[in-house]
């Protein structure tokens, strides 16, 4: 029969009776045990405990803390999510403050009193176990909340598009994608294109809008080696290189009116020629297009032909925009900030209290791509392991109004200051009471009386 598993403490305590005592004093965990900040060191790169008790008063410094805030240091940089419970002396508030502001999670004063560590140690534990399930579930985001392989939605306004698109993806017919910039265009064509019977072959995508226009036609078909000054070779274009897969054309509504009759021809006959060329050079590829342009707008000014839209637009899919995507944008914050964090800032752990709030409160006018780039600017400026509505530059969600019966206001004004409190410590117990004014003992009672989480 397999034994559970017993969480890892490590204590950092060059004091050989007290090693002892506090060995003997955790039957629940299983202690591992350090004198100076080499072996803690040691121990933290081959045993990953989720929380240490670490002496600031290490050899060869015992009566100084220079080691004790190296170690600190060192153990936050190899594991970010470990909880340092740092001992100070009397007297020695300053630096167990100084250790607090430096990332650990609680201190206790010398002599020990088993009681009380052992309460600070249980719920640094508990804090470490739920911050790691919170971790996992991040992590699991893409997994559980992806359609059309790669998107990440639980909008049902985007589950029908994807729906559409999975129906049409074993088809030839041509799609276009209708929306907003950084709505996700692209992400939906390769989804499409992923999903259909011509995955084997390339997905080659064009932004119509970023290539002048009289490099256009030569990107799209190609040319002949000598069709002009400079062409010193033979060059297919991007419609050949598709053969057998998916040309994506975005920003469709920017190609000029000469090159639309080409394009067009190429939908009716599949052929096309190069710059240059004589010879037609048949090809197989299917045509997805998008654009934010009012194209019906534009066949009505005579700036788009209304034959190519008929080609080009067999099957309109219409995209919704970020603001219309019910639960999409906190949806995606918790992705983007646990890919962001990961490859730029693993101390950034999840977002602040109101944060979330603020991110669902807001319009969105860049939509998606608005929400990743001010994700990523926050993960890489945050100060902290939660990042703040201030970290994404939003407006704080505005305060409901408070009730009118006085003890629920008094009571709501608690938790509101809790969270504040806490949010502003970063989960520490110790330094949210201070800020609050009150006793760790106080705030525990009322974490607990109004069901709150440190």
């Amino acid at each position: 029969m397999n034994m559970p598993v017993k969480p890892k403490l490590l204590i950092v305590e060059d004091d050989e009776g007290l090693q002892r005592q506090l060995r003997w004093a955790y039957d629940d965990y299983e202690v591992l045990v350090a004198a100076d900040r080499a072996g803690a060191l040691d121990i933290v790169r081959a045993a990953e405990p989720a929380v240490v008790t670490l002496d600031l008063g290490l050899p060869p410094d015992p009566d100084g803390v220079s080691e004790g805030f190296a170690a600190l240091e060192t153990i936050l940089s190899l594991k970010p999510e470990t909880k340092v419970i740092v001992a100070s002396g009397h007297g020695a508030r300053e630096s167990a403050l100084r250790a607090i502001a430096s990332g650990a999670y609680d201190f206790y004063q010398k002599p020990v009193d088993i009681d009380q560590l052992g309460l600070i140690v249980r719920r640094a534990f508990q804090l470490h176990g739920i911050e790691s399930e919170n971790r996992r579930l991040e992590s699991r985001v893409g997994e559980d909340r992806t359609v059309l392989g790669t998107m990440v939605t639980a909008a049902p306004e985007m589950l029908k598009v994807a729906r559409t698109i999975e129906r049409v993806a074993n088809t030839d017919v041509s799609v276009m994608l209708l929306g907003a910039s950084g709505t996700g265009k692209e992400l939906l064509a390769r989804g499409l294109h992923e999903a259909s019977r011509r995955r084997g072959g390339g997905f080659v995508a064009i932004n119509c809008a970023a290539i002048p226009e009289n490099l256009l036609e030569a990107e799209l078909f190609g040319y002949e080696k000598g069709a002009f000054t400079g062409a010193i070779k033979t060059t297919e274009g991007k419609i050949e290189l598709a053969h057998g897969g998916t040309l994506f054309l975005d920003e469709v509504g920017d190609i000029p009116l000469p090159l639309q009759v080409k394009l067009l021809r190429f939908l009716q006959e599949r052929v096309i020629e190069r710059i240059g060329g004589r010879k037609p050079i048949a090809v197989d590829t299917r045509i997805v297009c998008a654009t934010h342009q009012d194209l019906d707008a534009m066949i009505a000014a005579g700036t788009f032909r209304d034959d190519l839209y008929y080609r080009l637009a067999e099957i309109v899919v219409r995209i919704p925009s970020l603001a219309e995507r019910h639960g999409d944008a906190a949806l995606l914050a918790k992705h983007f900030l646990g890919r962001f964090a990961r490859e730029m800032n693993p101390a950034v752990k999840g977002f602040a209290p109101g944060a979330l709030a603020a991110i669902e409160a807001w319009g969105w006018p860049g939509n998606i791509r608005e929400l990743e780039n001010r994700l990523k600017r926050a993960v890489i400026m945050a100060d902290g392991k939660l990042v703040t509505a201030e970290d994404l530059d939003l407006p704080a969600e505005a305060m409901d109004a408070l009730p009118v019966n006085l003890k629920t206001a008094r009571e709501e004004a608690d938790r509101r200051a809790i969270r504040k409190a806490l949010a502003q410590t970063e989960g520490n117990i110790s330094g949210a009471a201070k800020l609050l004014g009150i006793s760790r003992p106080t705030l525990y009672d009322l974490l607990k009386q109004y069901g709150l989480q440190p």
